[in-house]
Parts: C-alpha cells; sequence; structure tokens
C-alpha cells in the first residue's frame, strides 16, 4: 500500500502508540561482486534498513484509580512504556511489517516496534 500525503511540513506529522517513522536507506543497485541487480529485486527483500526520524509515545498503561485513598491527587493522565528507538537511530525493521507513505516525493514507512529487529544508536552523532 503506498498513500500519498499532500502536507508540506514533516514536523507536523504526529507518530502514534508503538509505531516509527522511518527514511528508508537508498537501496543500492550493485551486489558487492559489481553485478547489477534489476529495478525493485530489492524493494521485495524480507529486511530493510533505515533511519528513524519520529517515535510514537509508547504502549499505553491503564490508568489505575485508588478510590480507598481520597487523599491521594487522582490523575487521569495516560501513562506509556516507552520505545526503545531513539530519533536517529538505524533501524533494521521487517519489510511486511511496514507501511509505506510518499511525502514531498519521497518513500517513508511506519512500522511498529514489534517489526525492528536491531537498532543501531550513535551516540555521538548529535553532540
Amino acid at each position: 500500500m503506498n498513500l500519498d500525503i499532500e502536507e508540506k511540513d514533516l514536523k507536523k506529522f504526529i507518530v502514534v502508540g508503538d509505531r516509527l517513522l522511518i527514511k528508508p536507506k537508498t537501496l543500492q543497485d550493485r551486489t558487492k561482486t559489481g553485478l547489477y541487480l534489476p529495478h525493485g529485486i530489492q524493494e521485495k527483500e524480507a529486511i530493510h534498513s533505515g533511519y528513524v526520524l519520529k517515535a510514537g509515545p509508547g504502549y499505553p498503561i491503564p490508568a489505575v484509580n485508588d478510590f480507598d485513598e481520597p487523599w491521594k491527587n487522582s490523575s487521569d493522565d495516560v501513562k506509556y512504556v516507552p520505545l526503545q528507538a531513539r530519533t536517529g537511530d538505524l533501524a533494521v525493521y521487517l519489510q511486511k511489517s511496514g507501511y509505506e507513505i510518499e511525502f514531498n516525493k519521497e518513500k517513508y514507512v511506519i512500522v511498529p516496534q514489534s517489526a525492528v529487529l536491531l537498532l543501531i544508536r550513535d551516540e555521538g552523532l548529535f553532540e
């Protein structure tokens, strides 16, 4: 499925729940030995990689109300278990679990945290 989005600014995107917005790495058109690959062959690969642009808040935890203790402040704020992925991480993910969107003529993929197999984080990248 390919969804074409007409919005102008990527900053307005809000990723929901346990999802990640990933910019796929550019695919190579040659093998390591120098053979040219046919168009579309790497898009059918089961595992892809890309950079995490945005991450959702995480897995929601239901609110626990303590009615037996009236002095406690009751709060209806939703709490989340945070995701492991952060902005800037290189993610290795399962392609079949992702949804491809097109924004400003570039392809992006939305994948759930459960589809991510590996994260590579360079701590000194943004310092």
